[in-house]
């Protein structure tokens, strides 16, 4: 399917994505809830931290997918959530989730005030495969905020596996203090930050200067992008990719609010 979008039409990206069997993902073990015991508890940013979990029968994901977590309270109530994956699916009965501190929210919020190591709770997965990378062909991936959460777990799967097949980062955030995983970037990151920046780096949004250089370095075969952050920061980087000259269905888009 191959769609075009301009400037009076709404951007429609692809909804399913074959991903090549690089890495096994049992579906059966997917479908099953498991005890996963929090062991370590690592803070990003003020308002973001990452919780590692200690899952003894986690039949392994591919970077970008996620999965359903489940917390009971002691009166029966059961509060369920989807959330990405940040570890990549060499880190083996493991797996790690950064999550912000949403205001009111009932399961960030236990997390971020009530959480300590030892503690359970029931995840189910991996989920989906159409945002996953297995490693097999150029990614351009673009992330605002806790967006780029899914894109760390292909990052850190590049690095582990030492993959040579290009993979560049755009990351916006709107300050230095609140740019997640600050101390993990390398040479394949370009942060963009839209309200302070360090001194002699501009501030403002995400634009085509940032994408275009991007865009022209083209690997063979051509970037496969993916894109990931809020309603309208997925709208705003489709459409300054498509305009670069990306094709529509070479774009993975994963949107949350």
């Amino acid at each position: 399917m191959t769609e075009t979008a301009t400037a009076t039409q709404p951007f429609t990206p692809p909804t399913r994505f074959a991903v090549p069997g690089r890495i096994a993902v049992s579906n059966r073990a997917a479908a099953l809830w498991q005890t996963a015991t929090l062991t370590d508890i690592r803070r990003e940013t003020a308002r973001v931290a990452t919780f590692r979990f200690a899952v003894p029968g986690w039949a392994g994901h591919l970077p970008g997918q996620h999965l359903m977590l489940r917390l009971t309270a002691e009166d029966g109530y059961r509060a369920q959530r989807h959330y990405s994956l940040a570890s990549p699916p060499d880190d083996t009965g493991h797996i790690e989730l950064t999550l912000d501190h949403v205001e009111g929210g009932e399961v960030s919020g236990w997390f971020h005030t009530e959480a300590r190591p030892g503690d359970e709770v029931e995840v189910r997965g991996p989920l989906s495969g159409f945002f996953a990378w297995p490693g097999d062909r150029p990614a351009l991936l673009i992330g605002a905020g806790s967006g780029v959460v899914p894109l760390m777990s292909m990052i850190r799967h590049h690095r582990v596996r030492g993959l040579d097949v290009p993979l560049r980062l755009l990351v916006s955030a709107r300050a230095p203090e609140e740019l997640i995983y600050a101390r993990e970037y390398g040479t394949e990151t370009v942060p963009v930050f839209t309200r302070r920046a360090p001194e002699g780096v501009p501030v403002g949004r995400l634009s085509a200067a940032h994408v275009a250089p991007l865009l022209a370095e083209r690997p063979a075969g051509g970037w496969e992008a993916y894109v990931c952050g809020s309603n309208a920061f997925a709208e705003h980087a489709s459409r300054l990719l498509v305009q670069a000259g990306q094709p529509v269905d070479h774009i993975r888009i994963e949107r949350f609010g």
